[in-house]
């Protein structure tokens, strides 16, 4: 019997895919209990060819080819093809930590839990490169539903899946899938997958290495990535509508895509200065969320006052803001107490 399923998208990452297929290879676990599914998104570069040794030297390793059609659907179609008990999602850019992964997966083949979500590591490329060792904290694991584990674990800054081991069985039971062709995808698959959940795992053991700061020099934030996490925002907002909701993860959500909400308009602030694109931008939103209303708290009423009243010196007031932070709050505390009068007649 498969007990796991790794699943590697690649595209574009041949300097970096080479190191994460070793990390794989370096967790202590017997080749025959788990598979690996590489799925190539028709990446240009060399990445395939980088890790053609490693792929003919293990027999555990499965190769799925397609044309460039995006990270989620690349997973997703890993997903399809698993036979994995438990399925582990990396980033072809990232590290598993050595000898990280079997406790984990021990302890989840176990417990039969729809997840368990596992700590990480945040390092640059000189930090990894000169990495000698990394001291593990004890194993220790905190049995939580889903419920609490989406109210007190769910970082909307941090949805990164890969950093969790997912019951194949609660996937494909729950029909969770990736939103195809978008960046931000792990958003809304988050929070979708710790609402539905049931037996859960939070543990502090150190699982991942998230290499950060390597695309700081070629990122930048376009009109197509605005929209993408537009879409983000919009599935993640649609999932308050869940039998299962109550009104505190209903609140909860409402207040994660008010940050993925802040964090766009400070990308749109600061990436485009025509207000013809800005306009272009926020009008897309409102078509894809017709009803995004924030209310949880002064602040963000003003917000939406501002978003839906005047867009335009909303942006402005955000750039400038950020620039010279007291004029923003001056803005803020003035609407605030003008608003806070009007609500109490």
């Amino acid at each position: 019997m498969t007990k796991l399923s790794i699943i590697i998208p690649v595209y574009n990452v041949e300097k970096y895919i080479r190191p994460c297929m070793e990390s794989i290879f370096r967790q202590g676990l017997d080749e025959d209990d788990y598979e690996v599914i590489i799925v190539n998104d028709g990446t240009p570069d060399k990445s395939m060819e980088v890790i053609e040794d490693i792929i003919a030297a293990h027999t555990n390793i499965t190769v799925i080819n397609q044309k460039n059609l995006s990270l989620s659907v690349a997973r997703n179609n890993g997903i399809a093809a698993a036979k994995g008990e438990y399925i582990l999602m990396p980033d072809s850019d990232d590290l598993l930590i050595e000898n990280s992964l079997k406790p984990l997966l021990d302890k989840a083949l176990e417990t039969k839990a729809d997840l368990v979500v596992a700590d990480f590591l945040e390092m640059g490329d000189k930090e990894i490169d000169n990495l000698k060792e990394i001291p593990q904290k004890d194993f220790q694991v905190k049995e939580k539903t889903g419920y609490e584990l989406f109210m007190e674990d769910l970082n909307p800054r941090q949805c990164y899946v890969w950093r969790t081991l997912y019951r194949r069985a609660f996937i494909t039971g729950e029909k969770l899938t990736f939103v195809p062709g978008i960046r931000y995808q792990d958003v809304p698959f988050t929070h979708e997958a710790y609402l539905k959940a049931g037996k859960c795992l939070r543990t502090h053991w150190l699982l991942n290495i998230y290499r950060k700061g390597h695309e700081s020099a070629t990122y930048s934030f376009s009109v197509q990535k605005s929209k993408h996490l537009c879409k983000a925002m919009k599935e993640t907002w649609e999932l308050r509508f869940l039998e299962q909701n109550t009104p505190a993860t209903r609140h909860k959500i409402e207040d994660d895509v008010y940050i993925s909400f802040k964090t766009l308009i400070l990308l749109i602030a600061y990436s485009f200065h025509d207000n013809s694109t800005r306009m272009e931008i926020l009008n897309h939103l409102k078509q894809q969320i017709p009803d995004l209303t924030f209310k949880n708290g002064i602040k963000q009423r003003v917000t939406s006052w501002f978003y839906k009243q005047m867009p335009h010196f909303y942006m402005d007031i955000n750039y400038y803001g950020r620039k010279y932070k007291c004029f923003l709050n001056v803005i803020y505390r003035i609407h605030a107490f003008i608003c806070k009068k009007n609500y109490c007649r």
